[in-house]
């Protein structure tokens, strides 16, 4: 069910490693929350978002598919449609896929809790989905300061500070 302000969101755990999705479920909720409330994003009544959270494996495969890249990364977002951070996303958002043990070693390598990685990866990638990008530095600057504020209202320390 969809709260006020959230889309209806489908998780959907294809291999072993991820905590339990109801574990999940607030994390994602109060990621995708912050991301709306912070970036003052715009969704169609009854939107939709799906995450599949994966492993290496698939996404090595999804990765090589649509961005020629033969590895897995943390995250891909395929967005329902192409859009700007101004208009109104709906009434599918699109896709946010993580990839589980690229997630867990990221978080282990850089000693940061599990869920605030996760988090700010679910971040990353909604962002994404309403047309933000890092293609080129101007691009990357906006990106991560939205994410920056984003994380810090949910207490999570700016993974490019120290970048």
């Amino acid at each position: 069910m969809a709260k006020e302000n959230l889309p209806l969101i489908d998780i959907t755990v294809e291999c072993d490693g991820w905590p339990d999705e109801q574990a999940l479920f607030p994390w994602v909720e109060a990621a995708i929350s912050a991301a709306i409330n912070t970036g003052s994003l715009k969704l169609a009544p009854g939107s939709e978002l799906s995450i599949l959270l994966t492993n290496d494996e698939k996404m090595r495969e999804l990765n090589g598919r649509w961005r020629n890249v033969d590895k897995p990364t943390n995250v891909l977002s395929f967005p329902g449609r192409e859009i700007t951070p101004d208009e109104v996303g709906g009434p599918v958002l699109g896709d946010i896929l993580l990839a589980f043990e690229t997630v867990n070693e990221e978080a282990e390598l850089e000693n940061k809790p599990f869920k605030h990685h996760f988090s700010h990866l679910i971040v990353h990638g909604f962002f994404h989905l309403f047309g933000y990008d890092h293609e080129s530095e101007e691009e990357a600057v906006v990106m991560e300061a939205l994410e920056g504020s984003v994380l810090a209202s949910l207490g999570i320390s700016d993974p490019y500070a120290n970048a």
